[in-house]
């Protein structure tokens, strides 16, 4: 009887325990779209994410990091042509022109070369988030500190994109845009760095 006693109560532990894993998971949220594109980017909510381009098996570097680009650089088209509607500084709408007139040269020329490169490849997986199209997110902060700190985190998962094609594109052209992407990136996000500091005291 002691041995079932000592069964019994084990048991009924291990019930309990297996309750209340259930319940756990039932209560713990689903990560859902919203909550990527609802992201903080009023505190640099990006980064530190990973950007690294991940091609599926069989599916050439070069090709993936062509679409995940072009993505994300409509991402920037979309958040800077916001601005050009809503910044009161001239200086971020003057970054703003600069950055669709860049960006959209370089996709431009991006998706030319991937009908030139890979004419008969469908489209590739790329990142698993290639932070495409978002608007600049409401909140009390001033339109242009906030499209400030929405643009650095974005701007920042570009230059390490980049950087990792620097490593693994194999076509010459490819790694030239990357090391232009670095350059004109870098340069962008230590201005902007500088106006959160110059304007609203912060930096970040």
């Amino acid at each position: 009887m002691h041995l079932v006693h000592r069964f019994s109560f084990a048991a009924s532990l291990l019930l309990a325990l297996l309750l209340a894993a259930c319940g756990a998971a039932q209560t713990a949220p689903e990560p859902t779209s919203d909550t990527m594109v609802g992201m903080d980017h009023s505190g640099g909510g990006m980064t530190g994410m990973d950007h690294a381009v991940v091609p599926a098996e069989g599916q050439p570097y070069d090709a993936a990091f062509i679409d995940s680009m072009i993505v994300h650089h409509e991402g920037a088209i979309v958040m800077a042509n916001q601005a050009l509607a809503q910044a009161e500084r001239p200086e971020l709408r003057e970054l703003a022109t600069a950055i669709v007139d860049g960006q959209a040269a370089e996709i431009a020329q991006m998706q030319a070369w991937r009908s030139a490169w890979f004419p008969e490849l469908p489209e590739t997986t790329g990142m698993d988030m290639a932070m495409g199209p978002m608007e600049v997110a409401e909140g009390a902060a001033p339109f242009d500190q906030r499209f400030i700190q929405a643009m650095i985190p974005h701007h920042e998962s570009a230059v390490v994109m980049a950087q990792d094609a620097l490593q693994q594109a194999e076509r010459q052209e490819i790694k030239e845009l990357a090391q232009a992407i670095i350059t004109a990136q870098e340069a962008e996000i230590a201005q902007m760095k500088q106006w959160l500091q110059e304007w609203y005291g912060s930096s970040q």
